[in-house]
């Protein structure tokens, strides 16, 4: 079986920052302050590696559409956007925790950061079953770039 190269790369970089998360995580329990600022700076910088080559990949080379059974398509649909919310919330949420745990703003950043942990330990466990349910159980579909989608060429 042969694995395409930038959905795996971005893939292990999103599960290595939820991974990373949870280390922080970890880490602030046990009072390591320091520790857990510059793991989950590693964490941040791991997904923003993944959302770079997400980005560039859908808008150079195109999104994939599901390949497996058309009977179980609509379940993949929304699971898909169950991930993409995931996402889309936990990358704001974790900007807001990378902000306020830089600026010193620790009521809000321990208010909010078992929340936003949680929602990114579910984004990386998703997407990873994205990444499976298009690449490993099933054959991806078609990928169409977003400039030919645009531009119809």
């Amino acid at each position: 079986m042969s694995l395409p190269i930038l959905p795996t790369i971005s893939t292990a970089f999103i599960v290595l920052s939820s991974i990373t998360v949870a280390i922080g995580w970890y880490q602030i329990k046990q009072r390591r302050v320091e520790t857990h600022k510059k793991t989950m700076i590693v964490a941040a910088i791991f997904a923003i590696i993944f959302f770079t080559i997400y980005l560039s990949r859908t808008v150079f080379i195109g999104n994939t559409s599901f390949g497996g059974p058309k009977d179980i398509e609509i379940y993949y649909t929304i699971f898909l956007i169950f991930h993409i919310t995931l996402a889309t919330v936990g990358a704001v949420m974790g900007i807001i925790m990378l902000t306020t745990g830089l600026k010193g703003k620790y009521a809000i950043h321990r208010k909010i950061g078992p929340t936003t942990s949680i929602i990114w330990f579910f984004t990386g466990i998703t997407g990873l079953a994205v990444y499976l349910l298009l690449y490993v159980i099933y054959h991806g579909g078609e990928t169409t770039s977003l400039i030919k989608a645009i531009l119809g060429t």
